[in-house]
């Protein structure tokens, strides 16, 4: 049964030689993304996740077509996603692996746009321009921008999320951090964070 199969993540580099082929934009996200925005590991991962755009999404068929794709739909349900099959709005979440006799290797996620415009799929208020969306790391790999991860985990931050909040913290810019901030603010009014995001020196 595919829910219950283990999950054996791919290394970093071998995701970026695999989704290095698309023709469209993509990030690595999650935990990942945080090492890629700070410069180093800082805590094991159970698995790696890559956003894509959702107007993108049979790309990644595309570049991986022997591959087995299962969608979360409903979320915590996972159905095959067949080949060609444009996923409605309401699935974000795809996991991913090389054959039906292998572990999971890698979560391919979905987010919003219009035109030139990132929109999260948590609340459409929160928006930016794609080109902003991410970075790139050194080695050549995308990934998303940290205070766009840190809104993402902000909503039911557990253990995993507060340690990635407190290390990406010191290497944030202050746009990054008002951002953030103001994200926060939007969509979820008062939270813990807030506290800890103006930048050092500022009394507002």
């Amino acid at each position: 049964m595919p829910h219950t199969a283990p999950w054996d993540p791919a290394p970093l580099a071998e995701v970026a030689a695999l989704f290095a082929s698309l023709a469209v934009p993509w990030w690595i996200a999650g935990g990942h993304a945080i090492d890629l925005a700070i410069g180093r590991v800082h805590r094991e991962h159970a698995d790696i996740d890559v956003l894509l755009l959702r107007r993108d999404q049979l790309s990644v068929q595309d570049a991986l077509p022997a591959w087995q794709w299962w969608a979360a739909d409903p979320p915590g349900t996972l159905r095959p996603w067949d080949p060609g099959e444009t996923l409605p709005p309401s699935v974000h979440d795809i996991w991913c692996r090389p054959g039906p006799a292998a572990p999971w290797r890698i979560q391919v996620m979905f987010d919003e746009s219009e035109h030139r415009t990132w929109i999260s799929h948590r609340d459409d208020r929160i928006r930016r321009p794609i080109e902003d969306l991410g970075l790139v790391s050194p080695d050549g790999v995308p990934y998303l921008s940290p205070e766009v991860q840190l809104f993402y985990k902000a909503r039911a931050p557990r253990p995993k999320d507060e340690l990635d909040f407190a290390v990406t913290l010191p290497v944030l810019t202050g746009r990054q951090r008002r951002w953030l901030a103001a994200a926060i603010v939007a969509t979820l009014g008062g939270h813990p964070w807030l506290d800890r995001l103006p930048e050092p020196g500022d009394a507002s």
